[in-house]
């Protein structure tokens, strides 16, 4: 079977429109426990999963390519980011833990498209786990199961929140060690 080259980029496209989407179904109704909170957590969580989808198909039918090596994690970065705006927003998430969040991700960002022209600086094993640790967060915190199962739900949102700002620093860190690292290879060679 063969796919369209395109696809895999095409997808991630499509997550990076769904962003501003979510953000606004999220707060149209000022965060209220209604359908449209439901859907918001829903486009969001159905967004992130294709994350897994276009990365897949690229390396499944080997049409991985520097553009989407670069857009990927623009598409996670911009639904997680309107997901932690969105509930700082609502005062449903402190706002210093988006700011620690946003920081790492616009640095790690930022920095990718200054080193593009040297080389393409791909996620890491950490940054996935962090990807992964802030999805299942965000997609806890979004979803009002609050009205289903009761108040304890906010301490699991709690501990997986903690879980996701961990690895967001840990990750940062990580990438900046490995690029100082590859740099002084690379000077020393």
């Amino acid at each position: 079977m063969s796919i369209p080259r395109q696809l895999p980029n095409a997808i991630t496209i499509v997550r990076i429109l769904c962003a501003p989407v979510f953000l606004w179904m999220l707060l149209a109704d000022g965060g209220t426990d209604s359908a449209l909170r439901w859907w918001a957590a829903v486009l969001f969580i159905v967004a992130i999963a294709t994350d897994g989808i276009d990365g897949y198909l690229a390396r499944r039918y080997e049409i991985v390519t520097d553009l989407g090596k670069l857009l990927d994690p623009i598409a996670d970065k911009a639904l997680t980011g309107c997901a932690f705006v969105g509930l700082s927003i609502l005062a449903e998430l402190p706002w210093w833990v988006t700011i620690i969040v946003l920081v790492r991700e616009v640095g790690i960002t930022v920095y990718r498209f200054a080193v593009v022209s040297d080389h393409v600086l791909a996620a890491a094993w950490m940054g996935k786990l962090k990807t992964v640790a802030q999805a299942v967060a965000l997609s806890l915190a979004l979803l009002p199961l609050w009205t289903v199962v009761g108040d304890w739900i906010h301490v699991v949102n709690t501990v997986t929140m903690w879980i996701a700002v961990i690895l967001t620093v840990a990750s940062g860190l990580d990438y900046i060690l490995s690029e100082v690292r590859a740099s002084r290879r690379k000077s020393a060679s």
